[in-house]
């Protein structure tokens, strides 16, 4: 049913029918509940003003990018030396409160995204709905910097810098804001950002000078297992069963497509917890190729034959000295303030 529910939302979001009366009336009652929700945050008081904190979001529901954006950030601030933690909400978990996420944590209980983020960069993740409080446990373990995964509408959290990340096959749909189309806030919100990340080519829309092109660029082939690895076009002209359960599974599957494989394509809801029975319809003779951030679930199931594809984001030299630049300006002043006090 979940999965029904996405495709109609995507036909109407990011195809041409136009969206039905009830649910384009909604919007006003979305938006006014949006704007008391971001009034309220504000008039809450936060321990984390001046604080360096970068907030890496979207404007659109779905997957854009940020996770493999946020891992190679992860990694810049480290070469540069800088002690860095991520914040999340942990979509999905099952859990409540505060979770500190280590590399061998339940996915069900942090989020298969912060297991993602903890297992590739190596930082500390903390996830709660607070994102506050998840920032706040950050600093507390002594780092000098925390990034906000998806943090953008997440009001009450000072930032020194936000990026957005847009998925440039997708962009923002029908430009409608939410029920009626992709959108959380309205465009406009783009021009308060100090960056504008482009999961794909910059295209004429796109094009201005917070702008830049993101490439994902496929890396090896890991089997679930991690006893054995492969490149990539070492299975073309194989069929295999390709299984997503990611926001965009069509950019995936197109990856694959792309380096030669012969698809049998299944799509399941973003987020989505699989089991054995997920499984047990598909065809034993061929391996089963699986998105990273899907087999952080699946590694408890005896899958045979099963592998998944790493990703890497590539990103302009002088975008990531930027952000990093502006970083650790607002670490050194964080760390004036503390000694002036």
């Amino acid at each position: 049913m979940r999965l029904e529910i996405e495709r109609w939302l995507n036909r109407v979001w990011y195809g041409q029918q136009t969206p039905p009366l009830w649910l384009r009336a909604l919007v006003p009652l979305y938006r006014g509940a949006f704007l008391l929700d971001r009034k309220f945050q504000k008039l809450k008081s936060s321990e984390l003003e001046g604080k360096p904190i970068l907030v890496v979001g979207n404007l659109t529901v779905g997957g854009s990018g940020k996770t493999p954006l946020v891992i190679r950030l992860c990694r810049v601030f480290k070469d540069a030396g800088l002690k860095v933690g991520v914040a999340s909400r942990g979509y999905g978990r099952q859990s409540r409160g505060l979770q500190l996420v280590s590399k061998n944590s339940d996915p069900s209980m942090v989020g298969d995204e912060p297991l993602l983020i903890a297992q590739r960069s190596g930082v500390p993740v903390v996830v709660a709905n607070d994102r506050c409080a998840a920032a706040q446990a950050l600093f507390e373990q002594g780092v000098d910097l925390v990034i906000a995964d998806d943090g953008l509408q997440h009001h009450r959290l000072p930032r020194s810098m936000e990026i957005c990340v847009i998925d440039s096959s997708r962009e923002f749909g029908n430009g409608r804001q939410l029920p009626a189309g992709p959108l959380r806030e309205p465009l406009q919100r783009l021009q308060q950002v100090d960056y504008v990340v482009v999961n794909g080519e910059v295209g004429p829309s796109l094009a201005t000078a917070k702008a830049v092109s993101m490439q994902l660029v496929p890396g090896m082939l890991h089997s679930l297992d991690q006893n054995l690895s492969w490149r990539l076009s070492q299975f073309a002209g194989c069929r295999a069963s390709a299984v997503a359960g990611i926001a965009n599974p069509e950019r995936f599957f197109h990856s694959l497509e792309q380096a030669g494989l012969i698809l049998d394509r299944h799509a399941f809801p973003d987020h989505h917890a699989f089991s054995m029975n997920d499984f047990a319809e598909l065809n034993s003779n061929y391996p089963i190729i699986m998105t990273e951030k899907d087999a952080v679930k699946c590694r408890g199931l005896a899958i045979n034959k099963a592998w998944y594809l790493a990703v890497d984001a590539h990103l302009p030299g002088e975008f990531e000295s930027a952000v990093l630049t502006g970083m650790i300006a607002a670490v050194r002043q964080q760390r004036l303030q503390v000694a002036e006090t």
